[in-house]
């Protein structure tokens, strides 16, 4: 059942992209397709109108969205990359001050020892994959493992309603609005739906800018791992299979196709519809996330690990956004744009 779930997705994608065209205000159009997806697929998981057979197959959603990712690897070119070197700073310093920032906060907020460091990491590297990865590593109880993926899912879902708009608000740049999203949203596909409700430019930035990030996962797991004193057989605990199912392989496919665009491999009309259907699939995946979206578990959470939570998304984006503000000068934009 799981093509029929996938279909379902692309239904409500498409539905999402006509809506968003027929909206004009001011010769231009306020909805974005991607938001409005997300939304559509909320209120259809939240008002009882998704057929249970198909839950576990809308669980899938990260597999339209990822190959949305590698065809999006087709409208890169070098001026993204001018944003890298700044973005790496930015990862790095955001990832050190945001990381024992949250943990100390959770332990004051006298949160388990070991939630706090899920719920830190999963703020400042990838969100649930983190967690997921970094869960079995440190032996944490399940439940702490479900609170911190919940919280840090119901935090990125809201910055993906809300960053898009703060960004317009201050007149943020298409690059600098990518390095921010990149750096101060947790999950990469709110990442990449919220670069691209921005506008094309910003998704690309925000893309390459959180797949950096992303290599930081294992690394920064085992190192916690150690830091639990679980010296003794990580391979045992989770062994190469694991490792290399969490790595981010699809990386390598959005490299291979930015590679082959700038080899001129492909055609201008090849790059457009390559892009084209990127952009589809990733409104696909992003409409999953919305029926995968269930508010109930807010109040499953209790407050303590959402206000940590909420804090802590709060002061990524912050630490991020004026680490922006000191390297403005030095960030790149397209023509046209302003720093």
């Amino acid at each position: 059942m799981v093509w029929v779930s996938w279909l379902l997705m692309a239904a409500v994608a498409y539905m999402a992209g006509y809506i968003s065209n027929l909206v004009v205000i001011g010769g231009s159009h306020p909805l974005e397709a991607i938001m409005v997806g997300v939304l559509i697929g909320a209120a259809l998981r939240n008002f009882g109108l998704i057929p249970a057979g198909l839950k576990e197959g809308l669980k899938k959603f990260e597999v339209p969205l990822l190959w949305g990712v590698v065809m999006l690897g087709a409208g890169f070119t070098p001026e993204i990359a001018k944003a890298e070197p700044i973005s790496l700073v930015i990862i790095f310093v955001t990832m050190s001050v945001g990381f024992w920032f949250i943990y100390l906060l959770g332990r004051a907020g006298k949160l388990p020892d070991k939630l706090s460091s899920l719920l830190s990491v999963g703020t400042t590297i990838c969100g649930g994959s983190a967690i997921a990865i970094t869960g079995p590593l440190i032996k944490a109880k399940e439940e702490e493992v479900s609170y911190a993926v919940t919280t840090v899912t119901m935090m990125g879902f809201l910055a993906l309603l809300i960053y898009p708009h703060i960004g317009k608000l201050i007149d943020m740049s298409q690059t600098a609005f990518g390095i921010w999203a990149g750096t101060a949203i947790h999950n990469t596909p709110l990442v990449i739906g919220a670069g691209y409700m921005y506008g094309d430019h910003a998704g690309q930035v925000a893309t390459m800018v959180k797949l950096t990030r992303n290599i930081f996962m294992i690394p920064v797991a085992l190192l916690i791992s150690l830091w639990y004193g679980r010296r003794k057989a990580i391979e045992k605990r989770m062994g190469k299979k694991e490792v290399l199912k969490a790595f981010p392989w699809f990386l390598f496919g959005y490299f291979v196709m930015a590679l082959f665009r700038n080899l001129r491999f492909f055609t201008p009309a090849w790059v457009v519809n390559f892009v084209k259907l990127g952009k589809f699939l990733v409104a696909v995946g992003m409409a999953g996330i919305g029926m995968n979206t269930d508010l109930r578990n807010l109040k499953n959470l209790g407050m303590r690990p959402l206000v940590v939570g909420s804090l802590a998304a709060v002061v990524v984006a912050l630490i991020s956004l004026s680490l922006i503000g000191v390297f403005s000068g030095e960030i790149h934009t397209p023509d046209g744009m302003v720093p």
